[in-house]
């Protein structure tokens, strides 16, 4: 797999940009409901105006963790500010481009993996940190957590119909994308939705490394697209953040999606140095 055969998850706000690769929303999922409070859009700006879109998991009250894609200046233009909020607070603008409501909460600083930006592919250390400048949701009970050191690699590789590890991904991107010869045709609601994918390929030389995990992308099971980059993929019904959204196989968000797991040294090591739990 080369870089250009994978699209990174985040979403370009302008319209215009939906022509590029740039992809990450739940697809086929169901609405979460009150199900995972602690997991926000984050709204990156340039020039002070709305330009992208992530979703993240707040392991603490100020701490974010999203993919390093949505906290590198990705694609080279410097971001001027980040602001974090649930559905409850969008605020629609001019052609419908979602601004952060009065309950939104402002980032002092954002960081991507130290390697993110000097190593192609990019979905190698695919991994941010955002630092709020107060609470960014009151009053939760409880926050994401993170895997223990290499705690994925006892993962099964699925091998039957019922021997399947399932993960529940959460995410604020679109719900729908579909393209024929004749249209492309995306459905953008600003809401946070989960869909229960299964486990695909881990630990696989040349498809998933020791980096990232493969999991399903369907109909059946749902999956992530185009504004889910940097959301969780929760192990099983757990708060563990088994690993950040971070790319699909194709514009149309089909197929497997690329998960970065966040139970490697350098990734633990990363994280902590922002968050103490």
């Amino acid at each position: 797999m080369s870089k250009k055969t994978l699209v990174p998850t985040l979403l370009v706000i302008v319209v215009l940009a939906f022509t590029v690769s740039l992809v990450s929303a739940i697809t086929d999922g169901e609405l979460d409901g009150d199900g995972h409070p602690h997991v926000v859009l984050l709204l990156m700006e340039v020039g002070g105006e709305p330009m992208y879109r992530c979703s993240g998991t707040l392991l603490s009250p100020t701490v974010l963790l999203t993919a390093g894609h949505c906290t590198s200046n990705y694609p080279d233009e410097p971001y001027s500010g980040m602001r974090v909020f649930t559905e409850s607070d969008v605020e629609n603008g001019d052609n419908n481009y979602p601004y952060a409501g009065p309950n939104s909460v402002e980032a002092v600083a954002w960081y991507a993996h130290p390697l993110f930006e000097t190593e192609d592919p990019f979905y190698m250390h695919d991994v941010g940190i955002v630092i709020l400048q107060e609470p960014g949701v009151t009053g939760l009970a409880e926050y994401g957590t993170l895997p223990e050191l290499d705690q994925l690699d006892a993962l099964p590789m699925p091998s039957g119909k019922w021997d399947k590890t399932l993960f529940t991904s959460v995410g604020y991107g679109q719900q729908i994308i579909f393209t024929d010869e004749e249209q492309w045709e995306m459905v953008s609601e600003r809401i946070r939705m989960v869909a229960y994918p299964f486990l695909k390929q881990i630990n696989v030389p040349g498809i998933t490394g020791d980096y990232s995990l493969w999991l399903s992308n369907n109909h059946a099971t749902g999956g992530t697209c185009y504004g889910d980059s940097g959301g969780p993929n929760f192990l099983g019904d757990t708060n563990i953040v088994a690993g950040v959204t971070s790319f699909g196989m194709n514009e149309t968000c089909s197929g497997s999606g690329g998960v970065f797991r966040t139970d490697r040294a350098d990734v633990l090591d990363f994280i902590y140095t922002y968050y103490t739990p």
